[in-house]
């Protein structure tokens, strides 16, 4: 069962400003999250509700809604500034 996804629009924002390369393995991480929303390397989130997965120098934070299969995108960025936003 494939997953919906959602990309918020700050996180789509960033992922346009990252080089084209970037962008491309960002893009193949959040479509393979449709098909499995927990994969090798994913990390709960502590103090709150959210997984993250890393892609290089970036991080792709997200919440798994499983009653609706839905995957919220909350944001994307590197490393030494994404956990300042949450």
């Amino acid at each position: 069962m494939n997953y919906q996804i959602t990309i918020e629009r700050t996180a789509l924002k960033f992922l346009k400003t990252i080089p084209k390369q970037a962008q491309a393995k960002i893009i193949k991480a959040i479509q393979n999250l449709a098909i499995e929303p927990k994969p090798n390397g994913v990390k709960k989130l502590t103090g709150r509700d959210g997984w993250r997965i890393r892609i290089g120098d970036y991080r792709i934070i997200y919440e798994i809604y499983k009653d609706r299969c839905h995957i919220l995108i909350l944001d994307i960025g590197q490393r030494k500034d994404i956990y300042k936003n949450l």
